[in-house]
C-alpha cells in the first residue's frame, strides 16, 4: 500500500489524472510469486524468517488482484463510486465463501482424491500427473467464472494440495509440465512487446525499471523494519519484491479494455514490467554478493547473528498475533 501511494503521489506530480496514477500505483506494487516462490524453493529458504514474510506479503497480493478488478471500471468511468463499491463488497463476500469452501475440500474431498488417483496409476504416472493438472485447472476456472481470477485458483489449488500427505509427491510429478507451463507463459509475455517502441524509448524504460526496483526495495525494506525485522531480513524482503509480477499483465489489458491506459503509457507498462521479470533471476543471483559485501561493510550481522535475528523476529511476531 505504501508503494501504491508513492507511485500514486510521483503520478500526479508529473501530470496524471487521478485514476490513471491509482491504476498505476497499484499495477506496480505487484510482485511476482511464481518467480520468487520458485527462488525460495530452489534455495531452501521457505521456511526462513524472510521467506515467510515474503510469501505472506505474496498471498495477500494475490488476494488483492480481485478487488482491483473490482475497482478498475470506476477508475476507468464506466461504473459509478456506488456501483464500484457494492461490486467490492461482492467481490470480498465471493472471495470468503470460496475460500471457505476450498478448506472444507481440503480436509475432505482433496486428500480422497489423490489417494484414489494413486491407487489407480500405480503402474503409470500420467495419470495421477493429468489429475493433479485437471484439479488446479478447475479450480482456476470456478475462480475466474466467480470473478476472481485464474491465477488466485491456481494458487489455492496447490495450498489445497500442500495440506495433504501426497503433497511431495503431487510437486515431484508436475514439476516437468510446471517447467513447460513457465516457458509458454514467458514466450506470451514475449509476444505481447513492441521491440520498435522500447527500442526507441530505451532510456526510458531502463530508468523506469531502475526506479521500480530501487523505490520497492526501499519501501518493502522499510515496512519490514517498521514491523521489528532485522535489516538483513527486511532487505531480503525488500530485493524478493523488488520486481513487478505476472498479475500485472492481466490488470494491463483489462484496464486498456477500459481505456484507463492507452498508447505510449500502455506500451511503457508493458516492456517496463517484463524487462523488470527478466532482469530479476540476475538480481536473485546477486543477492549472496550483497549479503557478503554488506557482512564486510559491517551493515548486516552475520550468519551467528542472523539466526539471533531469525529467532527474536519469529518470537515478537508470535506475539503480534496474540
Amino acid at each position: 500500500m505504501d508503494t501504491e501511494i508513492r507511485h500514486l503521489l510521483i503520478l500526479q506530480l508529473c501530470g496524471a489524472n487521478l485514476s490513471e496514477g491509482v491504476f498505476v500505483g497499484s499495477f506496480l506494487s505487484m510482485s511476482s510469486t511464481a518467480i520468487v516462490v520458485k527462488f525460495l524453493v530452489e534455495r531452501n529458504s521457505t521456511n526462513s524468517l524472510h521467506g515467510q514474510v515474503t510469501i505472506g506479503t505474496l498471498i495477500f497480493q494475490d488476494c488483492a488482484v480481485g478487488l482491483l478488478f473490482a475497482l478498475l471500471p470506476v477508475l476507468g468511468g464506466s461504473s459509478g463510486l456506488l456501483h464500484g463499491m457494492a461490486s467490492m463488497g461482492k467481490l470480498i463476500l465471493v472471495l470468503s465463501i470460496y475460500l471457505t469452501v476450498a478448506s472444507l475440500l481440503s480436509w475432505s474431498f482433496v486428500p480422497r482424491f489423490l489417494k484414489l488417483m494413486m491407487q489407480i496409476s500405480s503402474q503409470t504416472n500420467e495419470l495421477y500427473q493429468l489429475a493433479a493438472v485437471a484439479f488446479c485447472l478447475l479450480s482456476a476456472w470456478c475462480s475466474d467464472k466467480l470473478g476472481l481470477s485464474l491465477e488466485l485458483g491456481s494458487f489455492v489449488a496447490g495450498v489445497m494440495i500442500s495440506t495433504t500427505d501426497f503433497a511431495q509427491h503431487t510437486l515431484d510429478q508436475v514439476e516437468p509440465i510446471r517447467n513447460l507451463f513457465a516457458a509458454l507463459f514467458l514466450s506470451g509475455i514475449g509476444m505481447l512487446i513492441n521491440v520498435h517502441f522500447l527500442w526507441n524509448h530505451v532510456d526510458i524504460l531502463l530508468a523506469s525499471v531502475i526506479l521500480v526496483i530501487v523505490v520497492k526495495t526501499a519501501v518493502a525494506c522499510a515496512v519490514a523494519k517498521a514491523f521489528g525485522y532485522g535489516i538483513r531480513t527486511s532487505f531480503h524482503v525488500g530485493v524478493l519484491l523488488a520486481q513487478i509480477g505476472e498479475f500485472a499483465f492481466v490488470l494491463l489489458s483489462r484496464a486498456s479494455n477500459l481505456h484507463l491506459v492507452e498508447g505510449k503509457m500502455y506500451l511503457l507498462l508493458l516492456g517496463t514490467t517484463a524487462l523488470s521479470l527478466v532482469t530479476t533471476p540476475l538480481m536473485f543471483k546477486l543477492i549472496p554478493y550483497v549479503m557478503n559485501l554488506g557482512v564486510l561493510l559491517q551493515w548486516f550481522s552475520s550468519e551467528s547473528g542472523l539466526q539471533n535475528e531469525e529467532k527474536v523476529g519469529i518470537i515478537e511476531a508470535h506475539n503480534r498475533l496474540h
